[in-house]
């Protein structure tokens, strides 16, 4: 892997913007897709640009994320693909995350080009919004000083924070002091550095390195936050009371960039029951908690999306009786995405795991019935 690099004058942010701006003046692209603060400055939302003047005001690094960018790439693309080359600056879950939309057919990639960053983790969203000037000012410090400690749980654990899943990626670590990295991760990012006038060849190992470094300690870490956690939540009771504070508004699916259904079975009319459906399962049970069946949407919602979940955190910022959905959802989602061999939004051209039909495939979770009735032993075989 080949790179170059770039200096880093007042600070990460305008650095980007710099190079952005160069992008769209040279024809290296035709839009960029990236954060930018609203007007009242206490939130992001995504902008597509085509006037470089314009990209004074973005912030391809937010300290938040009350947007998952994957939904943006939907938004823009589920209907077809477009002619003109847009580069998206997002983080390595929001490209991954829009990797599984379009397998999923829900975003069309051709001619979108990514823009990933080593990230540094996002801030809590309800904490952010408390003080927002000064939470800008402890996510710079963190950003400076390499450290997650302020970051939301699952991203102190993010094993992906410098995923090169995309065409270009910005490398922080390993660098030296004012510098950072510009990778060309695809052919298409090395003809936008050479259209840029970037040679795009030296080496990157000191990235390589303190990435592999970093990722073995976070794997370390996460091992250990996944085990704490089933002490939690692991089994029936104790899944129960994890859930036990949640009012079924759906916000952590409607946050969820993978959870992709216009039509979520849980807000259909299968779920529009009168007053005496309620008092016969009242009489049955002896009691009622209202609303209904918090727990089977949860666990509903999880079996549906956990192959494509990459971890991303916002479902866990939009809950607002606080349940950490996310982390169990990390948990969970490791074990299967492991069963499969699958990592989401690692390949655009590897197929969903729930959507391919292996003949040979968990012989070792096999029944003893079902061997018995593989080989020919059963009474109607």
């Amino acid at each position: 892997m080949k790179g170059t690099t770039l200096p880093v004058e007042k600070d990460l942010n305008q650095t980007l913007i710099d190079f952005l701006k160069k992008g769209l003046e040279s024809g290296g692209f035709d839009a960029v897709l990236l954060p930018s603060r609203v007007p009242s400055g206490d939130s992001f939302a995504y902008l597509l640009i085509k006037n470089p003047s314009l990209l004074e005001e973005a912030t391809p690094l937010p300290p938040v994320m009350p947007v998952q960018g994957a939904k943006a790439v939907s938004s823009l693309t589920q209907y077809g693909k477009t002619n003109q080359k847009i580069l998206a600056a997002m983080r390595p879950c929001e490209i991954r995350a829009a990797t599984e939309l379009s397998k999923l057919k829900q975003a069309e990639l051709e001619n979108i080009l990514f823009l990933s960053l080593d990230c540094p983790g996002a801030l809590p969203l309800s904490d952010y919004l408390e003080n927002p000037r000064e939470k800008d000012k402890v996510f710079q410090e963190a950003l400076e000083n390499r450290k997650t400690e302020s970051m939301r749980p699952v991203c102190q654990v993010c094993r992906e924070f410098s995923t090169t899943t995309g065409d270009l990626h910005v490398g922080r670590w390993g660098a030296e002091k004012g510098r950072v990295f510009l990778i060309s991760s695809s052919e298409q990012g090395k003809k936008i550095q050479e259209t840029m006038g970037n040679q795009g060849d030296q080496s990157v190992d000191s990235w390589e390195s303190k990435v592999k470094e970093l990722k073995e300690q976070r794997l370390q870490e996460r091992a250990q936050f996944h085990e704490d956690l089933k002490t939690k939540a692991g089994g029936p009771d104790k899944l129960l009371e994890f859930f036990n504070q949640c009012i079924n508004c759906h916000n952590c699916m409607r946050a969820c960039p993978v959870c992709y259904c216009r039509q979520c079975y849980f807000d259909s009319e299968a779920f529009d029951l009168p007053v005496d459906d309620f008092l016969k399962r009242a009489k049955k049970k002896g009691s009622l908690r209202l609303p209904t069946d918090t727990l089977l949407f949860q666990l509903g919602r999880m079996s549906h999306m956990v192959h494509s979940c990459v971890s991303c955190g916002t479902c866990e910022d939009a809950c607002p009786m606080d349940i950490p959905v996310a982390q169990l959802f990390s948990l969970v989602a490791d074990q299967t995405q492991k069963l499969f061999q699958y990592s989401p939004g690692r390949n655009r051209e590897e197929p969903l795991p729930f959507s391919v039909y292996k003949e040979e495939e968990f012989h070792e979770v096999e029944t003893p019935y079902r061997k018995t009735y593989s080989k020919g032993e059963g009474k109607n075989a």
